[in-house]
């Protein structure tokens, strides 16, 4: 089964979301802003993960990249169409917000935000 991630990552910690391809979640959680605490998440045996979002910011650059080690082929969804999907979520919370992107990754959302340029 294929499995969608959604990161919001903040300066501190970051919300991870991760759902199967019915939109289920499967696994959430909080970790530490530093690509080994992420990349224990996302390497989990069990998960096979087709693709993981996030939202640009300044604090992407560190979390995800790591140069000369295994990296993730991330989607980075620009802040607006981050923006427009998630505010019609109820509540505004870093929960939330992975959640949303996680499941933008499993409908390919930002595939559609990103061929309207």
């Amino acid at each position: 089964m294929k499995h969608y991630a959604g990161l919001d990552i903040s300066v501190k910690e970051t919300a991870v979301c991760i759902v199967d391809e019915t939109g289920k979640i499967c696994r959430e959680i909080k970790v530490v802003s530093h690509p080994d605490d992420l990349t224990a998440v996302l390497k989990d045996p069990a998960l096979r993960i087709e693709r993981i979002g996030l939202e640009a910011g300044p604090v992407v650059a560190v979390a995800v990249r790591r140069p000369g080690q295994g990296r993730f082929a991330a989607i980075c969804i620009e802040t607006r169409h981050t923006k427009a999907f998630l505010k019609t979520r109820p509540n505004k919370t870093d929960r939330n917000d992975a959640r949303g992107i996680a499941q933008m990754m499993r409908v390919n959302l930002s595939a559609q935000c990103m061929s309207r340029r």
